[in-house]
């Protein structure tokens, strides 16, 4: 009974002493602080102000995911990039020779980089698109809704390839 009592404990122990190593995140980085720098819009056709939205996206998605602090002077990790295309093209054709259905596609260059680990550092382009109705104007609701789901899915792919090891594995 003495020795069962000891067995619990020490697996009890070990059990809670390796709480603090585990994430549901599967965040894998050794820093304190990150900064998002403003990413520029480059592409051949310019939508004004999505430049900001993907630099406040990628900021909250970090803020709410991370324990990572957003600072502006001597950061662990630094974002920075430029919006190198957003392009609209026609994906089906209707009898009367127009689109049944657009497509908005927009690429985002991204450089990453880590001072405590620079083995993690890139530079890579990410990409993603929005399907909407060709009887739609890229304007107003359909164009925020066709920016918010590109820029979520793309600053998503950002996080993955930069703080996680999932995608590493």
């Amino acid at each position: 009974m003495k020795y069962l009592k000891f067995i619990l404990v020490f697996v009890i122990a070990a059990t809670f002493s390796g709480c603090n190593t585990y994430s549901f995140t599967g965040i894998s980085v050794d820093a304190d602080s990150f900064q998002v720098n403003h990413f520029q819009n480059n592409a051949e056709l310019v939508e004004p102000g999505i430049e900001r939205s993907f630099t406040n996206k990628l900021q909250e998605l970090i803020q709410n995911q991370t324990r990572l602090n957003l600072t502006d002077s001597n950061p662990d990790l630094v974002y920075e990039g430029e919006i190198t295309q957003y392009r609209i093209s026609p994906m089906t054709a209707t009898a009367n020779q127009g689109a049944a259905q657009n497509r908005l596609s927009i690429t985002v260059n991204v450089r990453f980089s880590n001072k405590n680990n620079p083995d993690g550092d890139f530079e890579k382009p990410f990409s993603f698109y929005y399907d909407y109705s060709g009887n739609d104007l890229p304007t107003g609701s359909v164009l925020t809704t066709a920016v918010n789901e590109i820029f979520e899915r793309i600053s998503q792919d950002v996080f993955n390839e930069s703080l996680t090891n999932w995608s590493k594995a």
